[in-house]
């Protein structure tokens, strides 16, 4: 049956017939001309940057359709708006950018941060619905309603935001109003007592983003959003910047490609870039990608016997993905880059039978991948670099509730937090993985986080085996890491070097039916003095003590950990 081939270039024309020297300029044109072709299509993207409109959606009538690069250059598909029109004063540039409400900004490429300054004035204190200060400092701000409050480690493993309602001068006092219910909520999902330090919501912010007055940074932006429609972007351009020539994307589609239900699509390297979460309210950030988002009830769970407790969401909604698969079976994508996406990259809900492979994510605002639900998932030989970068509690990869799910042979690399988690699950293999550089910003995570059932036994739970985790920075933190219940683990012949600490065999709820064997680490795990009585501990190599064995099996392991095809970060 014949395979039909349609073609689609930034130069083409969406009247045109789709041939090779007749391309379509659109996908959207593209993608109907594929439906009404019989025995299935393959769409070919020329190289360019092709700009959606409007998110790509797929559905069932688009089963067995395949999208490729034509191999004669970077095929982007892009939510971006260039940034046109600028105007300089006094070194800084504006621009109108109407009703587009984004988080980033990428100047020639490059991630623009936002403008932030590190803490309030000296002399702030909370008050029931916001701060006050005796500095005048705040009434500087030009639009206070686009300034949003960074809270780093409210728990060690997370970091909230909140918005600013208003500023405003009350005889010798500066009040800052917080909006609202976020910051009421807040005092509900972050409330403890643990080694005598207690807490409830938010206290003092760690960074203040988002405003021209701190402007101070070049390559920095703010975003007034003042006035409604009617969004003004400043930018400090960098030395040798010029407004006429320096190419500025702001990204404005919260979602490039969702597949609802579709059967055995494929994506071939791709490039799927600049999209944005235009996130309202309050972001009180848990655990992973979840977040308390004001529905389902907030539980006093005890950590210790002492009196010790946290309070913790009996619901979380999940940071949403820039390109999104419901129910989907079969999809494919190899060879491609997910980059510049102010979400989670990838996620997958549901469905069967997904593969990554040879993929790189990078310049991530959350998570590169998450599978919840997903059956039979393959994540193989991807580079997974400079992810979490607005919510760094988000892991490099996450999976949850999956059965039958591989990680294997991914570089998770320079992350805020955990390089793979694993929350419950069944049949879940996470083998021949290499993660550096974890832990870069939060706490109490490590590099590779299993919580949790794993399945009923050790023929169904989980396998987590011939990894290599190196260099997890933060206090406080695991090379391998099992909590929360873990049960029916196996961690065998890993390789764990500069950590805080390699493992830990005791936590709370307690391990069960959970194996450590044939490890190799250059400090023995948390509990290994007293091994509790659900962990099989035995047959682990210690570095440190210069036995040429460990080194040997470190080096074997080393070998066959990490990418198939070594391939260098992107800038």
């Amino acid at each position: 049956m014949t395979r039909y081939r349609f073609h689609v270039s930034p130069d083409g024309d969406d009247s045109a017939e789709g041939g090779p020297d007749t391309p379509f300029a659109t996908l959207e044109r593209a993608l109907h001309a594929a439906r009404t072709a019989p025995g299935g299509a393959t769409v070919r993207l020329r190289a360019g940057t092709h700009v959606l409109t409007e998110p790509l959606v797929l559905t069932e009538e688009d089963s067995g359709t395949a999208f490729r690069a034509h191999g004669d250059g970077p095929a982007v598909i892009s939510g971006g708006r260039p940034v046109t029109g600028w105007r300089e004063s006094g070194g800084v540039w504006t621009a109108e950018v109407g009703a587009l409400d984004f988080r980033e900004l990428y100047v020639d490429g490059r991630r623009a941060e936002r403008a932030a300054v590190d803490a309030l004035p000296e002399g702030t204190v909370r008050t029931e619905t916001g701060y006050a200060t005796p500095s005048t400092a705040p009434l500087a701000w030009r639009g206070p309603a686009s300034v949003e409050f960074v809270y780093r480690g409210v728990y060690p493993w997370t970091e909230a935001r909140c918005p600013v309602a208003a500023v405003d001068r009350e005889g010798d006092t500066t009040v800052i109003t917080m909006a609202q219910p976020g910051f009421a909520q807040a005092g509900d999902v972050y409330n403890y007592a643990y080694d005598g330090y207690t807490g409830s919501g938010l206290e003092l912010p760690t960074r203040v983003e988002n405003d021209p007055a701190f402007l101070t940074e070049p390559g920095t932006f703010a975003l007034d959003r003042s006035r409604p429609g009617r969004h003004v972007l400043h930018y400090l351009p960098r030395p040798g910047e010029d407004p006429a020539t320096t190419r500025a994307v702001a990204p404005a589609l919260p979602v490039l490609l969702r597949v609802e239900g579709a059967r055995d699509l494929a994506f071939e390297g791709l490039v799927l870039a600049d999209a944005t979460w235009p996130r309202a309210g309050a972001f009180l950030h848990y655990h992973g990608t979840g977040y308390y988002d004001g529905e389902g009830a907030i539980e006093k769970v005890p950590i210790t016997e002492g009196g010790s407790w946290v309070t913790v969401p009996a619901r979380t909604k999940a940071i949403p993905a820039c390109v999104v698969l419901d129910g989907a079976t079969g999809v494919r994508f190899d060879g491609c880059r997910f980059t510049r996406l102010g979400a989670t990259a990838l996620a997958a809900t549901g469905g069967a039978d997904l593969t990554v492979r040879g993929c790189d994510f990078d310049t991530i605002s959350a998570a590169g991948v998450t599978l919840a639900g997903t059956r039979g998932a393959l994540l193989e030989d991807n580079l997974v670099h400079r992810t979490g970068l607005d919510y760094p509690g988000a892991p490099g990869i996450s999976i949850g509730d999956t059965t039958d799910c591989t990680v294997t042979r991914n570089h998770v690399d320079d992350v805020p937090h955990c390089g793979i988690c694993a929350y419950t699950g069944r049949g879940t293999r996470i083998i021949g993985n290499r993660v550096t550089n974890s832990m870069g910003a939060l706490a109490d995570g490590g590099g590779i986080y299993v919580a949790g059932p794993q399945g009923d036994s050790w023929q169904t739970g989980a396998v987590v085996s011939g990894n290599v985790v190196a260099d997890t920075r933060t206090p406080y933190n695991f090379g391998l890491y099992t909590d929360y219940g873990a049960a029916w683990v196996r961690c065998e012949e890993n390789v764990v070097t500069r950590s805080d600490n390699t493992a830990v065999l005791t936590v709370a709820p307690p391990l069960d039916h959970v194996a450590y064997r044939g490890n190799v680490w250059d400090a023995e795990p948390v509990g290994a003095d007293a091994v509790p009585d659900g962990v099989d501990f035995a047959g682990n190599l210690l570095l440190a003590g210069g036995d040429p064995s460990a080194a040997a099996a470190a080096e074997r392991i080393s070998a066959n950990a990490g990418l198939l095809r070594e391939r260098r970060p992107a800038a």
